[in-house]
């Protein structure tokens, strides 16, 4: 994907601040979650560096609209109203079922009190609203996107 021409500014000074980061390794630019309360939360704690990784659906990614993630890939995290806030690189994908996903990946997901249980929870309900978007039936198989991430700038 093309680098947004809004995003030049934020992109160049992370350059200034980090050295060369290659414009073709970069996704996309995102706000976490569903709604502007979620995404802030964990916005929040990506800057923290509580939350090194997210989860998501393999299912969003068939339309061919959207890329899946892959290690090396550049994202701007931004607010929800699309501000600029880090730039984080994928250092590790794994697709796993949803019943499958690890205790250790809930944990770096770092929402919640950083449980699998908690993780489960508040993912089935984040998954059953993206289901419901994409015209799909939530189950204990579907594929998730196991993603993990560090910040190379805020």
């Amino acid at each position: 994907m093309t680098l947004p021409p809004k995003y030049l500014p934020f992109w160049t000074a992370a350059e200034q601040s980090h050295g060369p980061l290659d414009r073709s390794r970069f996704l996309e630019a995102f706000a976490f979650g569903d709604d502007e309360s979620i995404s802030a939360e964990l916005a929040g704690l990506v800057l923290k560096g509580v939350k090194r990784a997210s989860a998501s659906l393999a299912w969003t990614y068939e339309g061919g609209g959207k890329a899946m993630p892959k290690t090396g890939d550049l994202s701007i995290v931004t607010t929800w109203t699309q501000q600029p806030l880090c730039i984080i690189e994928t250092t590790d994908v794994q697709v796993v079922a949803f019943e499958d996903v690890a205790a250790d990946f809930a944990r770096l997901e770092g929402e919640g009190d950083g449980t699998l249980a908690s993780w489960r929870r508040d993912h089935t309900a984040f998954f059953a609203r993206e289901c419901s978007r994409i015209g799909r039936v939530p189950n204990e198989r579907m594929p998730v996107v196991c993603e993990q991430f560090r910040v190379v700038f805020q």
